[in-house]
């Protein structure tokens, strides 16, 4: 009974010495964080949407991401073409990264339209959030994202929303 108690006295404090030494590798690593996806791109893809009822359409969109340097901001702007009208969409986007390829991102701006467009015919405020995905070892990143665009629509009122999808090259 001695011999066990003196056993695992000694493997107690093993266990403790061995946790003290871990525990003081951790704190003194540095800290790992994942990095925005890197780089500006100029992207093409399609658009979806409208508010509501049968005024939905559909447009190509043009994709513009310019990404700041040392902040996780974006400046953004979206350009939507069809046949009923156009629209351009600059926002600012706080990127939020999730690994080394992806960002996930939430962006605030305002919708200048004109005519039947995804994001509605009327001047508005506007939510973007979306995400990036940039392809490993390329230049190419796919996007995607939504477009909520408040007060869209100068008969009806009401909000506009919209979704996008493409693929861009990045500079």
């Amino acid at each position: 009974m001695k011999y066990l108690k003196h056993l695992l006295w000694k493997a107690g404090i093993s266990a403790l010495g061995n946790f003290t030494c871990i525990a003081t590798l951790f704190a003194n690593a540095p800290y790992a964080f994942a990095q925005a996806a890197y780089g500006s791109y100029v992207g093409i893809g399609g658009s979806v949407g409208g508010g509501g009822g049968d005024d939905f359409s559909n447009a190509a969109v043009i994709a513009i991401r310019y990404k700041l340097l040392e902040v996780p901001v974006s400046l953004r702007a979206q350009a939507f073409l069809n046949s009923d009208g156009a629209a351009i969409v600059p926002t600012v986007s706080y990127d939020i990264p999730l690994n080394w390829q992806t960002d996930a991102y939430v962006g605030a701006g305002v919708s200048f339209a004109g005519g039947n467009t995804p994001v509605g015919d009327k001047t508005s405020l506007a939510l973007q959030p979306g995400i990036d995905y940039a392809l490993p070892d390329s230049r190419i990143v796919l996007f995607g994202n939504a477009i909520i665009a408040f007060d869209a629509y100068r008969q009806q009122g009401g909000a506009a929303f919209s979704l996008q999808g493409g693929v861009g090259l990045r500079f």
